[in-house]
């Protein structure tokens, strides 16, 4: 269980980052939702640019066991690359967003 709680703290430390450097617009913000108790991870960009709404999961991350899940990544560097930065070893990350098949070729865990 210390592995998972210390992923917890990379996974909020990493969303964070991101949803604070995210370019503001004073008619869409950044949410994050944490859900530590169930282990679910997001940020969501929320809010409308002239008559368009604006509502979409940039980032929607989980732990499932010991390893973190990356459900869906909208960023440009990769949150991946992120969590590698901080350590988590490749074995522990999941690139839930490809295929089963694909995954085999990317270098992080299958599953």
């Amino acid at each position: 269980m210390e592995k998972v709680a210390q992923y917890r703290q990379y996974v909020q430390k990493v969303l964070r980052e991101y949803a604070e450097a995210a370019p503001s617009d004073q008619n869409v913000t950044v949410q994050l939702g944490f859900d530590t108790e169930h282990d679910h991870y997001l940020v969501i960009n929320v809010g409308w640019i002239e008559e368009r709404r604006i509502y979409g999961t940039v980032l929607h991350l989980d732990i499932q066991g010991e390893k973190i899940w990356i459900q869906h990544d909208g960023t440009e560097i990769g949150i991946g690359n992120e969590l590698l930065a901080l350590d988590v070893p490749k074995s522990d990350i999941v690139l839930a967003y490809q295929s089963p098949y694909r995954r085999k070729y990317s270098g992080f865990a299958l599953s």
